[in-house]
């Protein structure tokens, strides 16, 4: 048997938080290739130290879904399972390209997958690719510029790390006229977005894997698009003369669930067939050009 484990931060404020993360469940569950899915958080329940204790499979593949590598998947999520042997060193990741290390959780005495962080995948790059087309009324995205949005912060380099490893691929497959990383809490930032192109129209998607205060308030009173988020704004919105169309947070998209399966199937799972069932649930149809374009094919 084999089981997945998906594990988010989760929140104690924001009760929208978790949706994401039982959605994806819910689409891996009723593709059929996991005997278990279970989801599991740091803020809320079922939680990190006891997941594993609910699984009946001696096999566990472990996915965060997480937008960077950093402190909750290098340090908590590994301590929170118990899994002794554990060491970062083991991804041998430059902070954008962790795998996977196969460890044993003895307490419980099964065999663990722990994946990569989903926000650093490639795959992500067709995630970012689907949430721009959803809200740009297909529309040709070579017209448009691209701001890929991240928190950014000095605590945690890897952060920025990523936003800027999927901004330069974006960037090299020409989908879009104009590719840019920008950030909260770091230059360039998100409030500048509107000068940072010279395209007309700019679709901005945050690297944030649910929507909550930053993606629903902050993002948009910084870019302009509003005075006060309680009173919403349009999409497009236009701000000093630049079209802005605003996607919400990327792990809110269905297509997410793809790379859960990609991380899993990096690490051994035998889930090819679930992940073309999954695929034909979340693309649209122009997928296929999206994947050819920023080079991932399987």
């Amino acid at each position: 048997m084999q089981a997945l484990v998906i594990a988010a931060h989760g929140s104690h404020l924001n009760p929208g938080s978790s949706e994401p993360t039982f959605a994806h469940a819910e689409t891996i569950r009723a593709a059929g290739a996991f005997d278990e899915v279970r989801e599991a958080f740091w803020k809320e329940e079922p939680s990190f130290r006891e997941v594993l204790r609910t699984l009946e499979s001696e096999e566990v593949y472990v996915v965060p879904l997480f937008v960077s590598e950093g402190y909750f998947t290098e340090r908590v999520i590994p301590r929170e399972l118990r899994l002794a042997e554990w060491d970062v060193s083991a991804w041998d990741s430059d902070g954008t390209d962790a795998d996977h290390a196969t460890l044993r959780a003895t307490d419980v005495d099964k065999t663990v997958h722990y994946c990569g962080p989903v926000g650093t995948h490639d795959a992500m790059g067709d995630v970012i690719v689907e949430r721009a087309r959803s809200i740009t009324e297909g529309r040709d995205l070579t017209d448009f510029g691209l701001a890929v949005v991240g928190h950014g912060t000095e605590r945690n380099e890897n952060s920025a790390k990523a936003i800027h490893y999927h901004a330069d691929r974006l960037r090299r497959s020409g989908l879009f006229a104009e590719v840019r990383a920008v950030f909260m809490d770091e230059e360039p930032e998100v409030d500048d977005v509107a000068t940072l192109f010279e395209t007309d129209d700019v679709v901005v998607v945050p690297l944030f894997v649910a929507d909550g205060f930053h993606t629903r308030e902050d993002i948009p009173v910084d870019m302009g698009l509003t005075d006060d988020y309680r009173t919403g704004y349009d999409v497009p919105t236009a701000v000093d003369g630049v079209r802005i169309w605003y996607a919400g947070a990327v792990g809110t998209e269905p297509l997410v669930a793809d790379v859960v399966l990609e991380r899993a199937a990096d690490a051994g799972a035998d889930v090819a067939d679930a992940i073309v069932a999954v695929r034909e649930r979340t693309r649209s149809g122009s997928d296929a050009s999206a994947e050819a374009a920023t080079g991932r094919s399987r």
